[in-house]
């Protein structure tokens, strides 16, 4: 059943925003808020029926766990039943940011947050407004990024609208989302933290902050279907707008041969592709519709998922991926594989 979606403009009224923000959630209501990572889908994480209502919004797989938002260290305790000293470690030196940390859950927590896992991934958002709404519902929010389910996730409260109107009550507009890919999700329920899921908080500061880190095969990987995953983002297809996205990997020039060819065999079928690559490789396209992401890691964080959804606002058929994974950084190439479905081409090593 189709409900009337409201928008609050934040900068406009802030107050109102929170207020009303803060009276659906305790409501049992559904509100889309923004972060500095991505807009989130958020609902009471202690109501199990609120929680469920995220799931069909979306169209989740109920077996993808949700993350839990907090706006102090103070509701810590309401959600987690044991804090390792690792996690503690990781939550001083990031928090509030863009990590998720993963902890033994409360029983408070339905099984609907956790996919019926004991851990629960727990965020404090860098986003003064996230933390704002948070505090003043009173409650943890459980909250996935506000897309349906595989799209890209939206940076722009527009994005959330296209996707979610008619099916959440209130959406709150705080502008554009600094950080531009979900959040670091880290298992620090042991020792040694692992990353299930890369984001703006790199390996390197995890370590740093750690003395020690991780990177679970799933990363990079396609899970299996039936491997029980503790992070959002591992598991299903992600991030994929409607064109196929290819990626090409290998020397620069090679890339370029490779993508030239499949983008003028797609010309010649009457497809409309596009390339996508850092402005530094820009000038090997000449001729070709061209979606650049800026000069490194930040810059195409920032811009991939604005991107992803260009493409299918312009039309493209298909879209080619000129992958340079040691400027781009994990978490952009974690994105962008799950959202081409783990079709990757080593350039020089392909038959035409």
């Amino acid at each position: 059943m189709m409900m009337k979606t409201k928008t609050i403009f934040a900068w406009k009224d802030r107050e109102s925003a929170v207020a009303q923000a803060a009276e659906t959630l305790q409501n049992g209501g559904l509100v889309v808020f923004p972060t500095e990572t991505v807009y989130g889908l958020g609902a009471n994480a202690f109501d199990a029926d609120a929680v469920r209502h995220i799931f069909e919004a979306k169209g989740r797989p109920q077996d993808n766990p949700l993350i839990v938002h907090i706006a102090d260290m103070e509701r810590l305790a309401d959600v987690a039943a044991e804090v390792s000293e690792t996690a503690r470690r990781l939550m001083k030196a990031f928090w509030p940011g863009p990590i998720s940390i993963i902890v033994k859950k409360s029983a408070r927590i339905p099984d609907a947050v956790s996919a019926g896992l004991e851990t629960v991934a727990v965020r404090m958002p860098g986003n003064d407004l996230a933390r704002a709404i948070i505090a003043r519902a009173g409650i943890p929010v459980a909250a996935p990024s506000a897309n349906t389910s595989g799209k890209p996730s939206p940076t722009l409260a527009r994005h959330a609208y296209e996707d979610l109107c008619g099916k959440v009550p209130l959406i709150i507009d705080g502008g554009p989302c600094r950080v531009g890919v979900e959040s670091t999700v880290v298992d620090a329920t042991g020792e040694v933290p692992v990353i299930l899921r890369p984001g703006d908080i790199t390996p390197e500061m995890i370590r740093e902050a750690a003395g020690g880190v991780r990177v679970h095969h799933g990363v990079m990987s396609e899970a299996q279907k039936d491997e029980v995953c503790a992070s959002p983002g591992m598991k299903y297809k992600h991030y994929a707008p409607k064109a196929n996205v290819t990626i090409f990997t290998g020397d620069k020039k090679e890339v370029a041969k490779c993508i030239h060819f499949r983008y003028y065999s797609d010309s010649m079928q009457g497809r409309k592709a596009v390339v996508l690559c850092l402005d530094e490789c820009a000038g090997l396209y000449p001729g070709c519709e061209l979606l650049t992401l800026g000069a490194g890691a930040k810059d195409a964080e920032a811009a991939l998922f604005r991107t992803l959804r260009e493409i299918d606002e312009q039309g493209f058929d298909a879209a080619y991926f000129h992958a340079q994974e040691e400027k781009m950084g994990l978490a952009v190439m974690n994105r962008i594989i799950r959202a081409a479905g783990h079709r990757i081409v080593a350039a020089g090593e392909e038959k035409e």
